[in-house]
């Protein structure tokens, strides 16, 4: 699986890019049919304290999921972005076994 991060208004630290690296590649084992993953990092201009965003887009064989959650943190967006992911692919893999 291929995946591309990229960090909007911001430049991402090596660790910031290690643990999404991490937790991306994870969802791999739900379901081994996963192409590629684009990650967007973004800071939101607002004022607000929850102004960082994750999006994930992944491609499958046949099928593409997506996650976008906005947090205090990159890391807990990411961990909830992967978290959507994985019941996705649950759903996905129930519905090809029906």
């Amino acid at each position: 699986m291929t995946i591309n991060i990229q960090s909007v208004h911001f430049d991402a630290d090596r660790k910031l890019l290690d643990f999404v690296n991490e937790k991306v590649g994870k969802l791999n084992r739900f379901y081994d049919g996963i192409i590629n993953s684009e990650i967007t990092l973004r800071l939101d201009k607002n004022g607000n304290a929850e102004n960082k965003i994750a999006e994930i887009r992944m491609t499958g064989k046949g099928h593409e999921f997506f996650a976008k959650k906005q947090c205090a943190t990159f890391e807990e967006a990411t961990d909830l972005s992967c978290e959507a992911l994985k019941n996705q692919i649950q759903k996905f893999k129930e519905k090809l076994n029906a």
